[in-house]
């Protein structure tokens, strides 16, 4: 930092101040020192800034999905990264994969680590374990589902809505054999989705007919499987809901397979990359993930800065996009 100062023709608090961001350096004294920097090669160590500085933040947090390899825990991670950037903040992403003991070991370690804040979409179904790392003061936020156990932000689409909004379409469209593919029932939206299902179907006069569910499906080969079992039943379905967007890249499949493509109708939860283009393009249940990253980090970032106010849960509503497989109707 000296030699930065020297070459810039700056003091070293001026050197600290613009590379800490802080405000009050004029334009042309930062752009004299981005230079020095850019000469020189240095690289700030922001934990010994922080550590000089005494506020004990480490400038980065955790951000523990469930897939970043699926389009919407990526596409929600990307969201929280591009917030992290203005402030400096490093993320640190990991995949639960639905397993509870991992998801207790990453937050344990990430702890310890000393990261400012945590985003949580948990694989647990009660999350006391958090209890005292809340009442320490950690800022954590929920996303997709709700803390159970603890009182926590948490930001989260109505999933029963847009079950039933999904089902309600089909039926719109003439369909009385709706089935669902579904996830496993021990996680918060699958039940959800699913119970949504249920009361729109009971509300049209349907009872509910296990013949018509798969439930308990990981992945697109679970889907596929599912569905051509439905499909090869004696009254098989004419239109399916898939209450994940993996689930309905497999219920594709299925149909392709089964060469009813087309004939029975399809409408998905989330939306991914290409559902517009497959044939018939896919209908689907819409999360707005850029609208969810940036309540999370409105939520988690506040509370860094030291906003102390109850916790907030926030639910969003989500869309119908309607391309064509949905549309479908029995008997085509």
């Amino acid at each position: 930092m000296r030699e930065v100062a020297a070459l810039a023709g700056v003091s070293l608090k001026t050197v600290s101040r613009v590379v800490n961001r802080e405000p009050g350096v004029s334009p042309d004294v930062v752009a004299r020192v981005e230079r020095a920097v850019s000469q020189l090669g240095y690289r700030h160590n922001l934990a010994a800034s922080n550590l000089r500085r005494g506020h004990g933040k480490s400038a980065m947090v955790g951000a523990l999905l469930q897939d970043v390899s699926n389009s919407f825990s990526s596409s929600l991670l990307r969201s929280l990264e591009d917030a992290a950037r203005d402030r400096d903040v490093a993320i640190v992403a990991s995949s639960l994969d639905e397993e509870p003991e991992r998801e207790r070991a990453l937050v344990e370690g990430l702890v310890r680590r000393r990261v400012d804040g945590l985003l949580l979409m948990p694989a647990t179904q009660r999350h006391d374990y958090l209890a005292e790392d809340l009442r320490s003061g950690l800022p954590i936020v929920f996303v997709d589902r709700r803390p159970n156990g603890v009182d926590t932000d948490s930001v989260t689409v109505d999933n029963a809505l847009g079950a039933r909004m999904a089902v309600e379409h089909l039926l719109a469209h003439g369909h009385r054999r709706i089935a669902i593919l579904g996830d496993l029932p021990t996680i918060q939206t699958a039940q959800t989705r699913h119970d949504g299902y249920l009361a729109t179907m009971r509300d049209a006069g349907l009872p509910r007919d296990p013949s018509l569910e798969a439930l308990s499906l990981r992945s697109p080969d679970d889907a596929v499987a599912g569905l051509v079992r439905l499909l090869d039943g004696p009254n098989p379905p004419t239109a399916v809901f898939a209450a994940r967007n993996s689930l309905a890249i497999g219920a594709i499949r299925a149909l392709h397979q089964r060469g009813v493509a087309g004939q029975v109708a399809l409408v998905g939860f989330d939306d991914f990359p290409l559902a517009d283009i497959v044939d018939p393009p896919l209908t689907v249940v819409k999360q707005n993930v850029a609208m969810i990253g940036f309540e999370v980090a409105k939520r988690l970032f506040g509370r860094i800065d030291g906003d102390t106010s109850a916790p907030q849960h926030v639910v969003l509503a989500p869309e119908l996009v309607v391309r064509g497989s949905g549309e479908i109707r029995p008997g085509v």
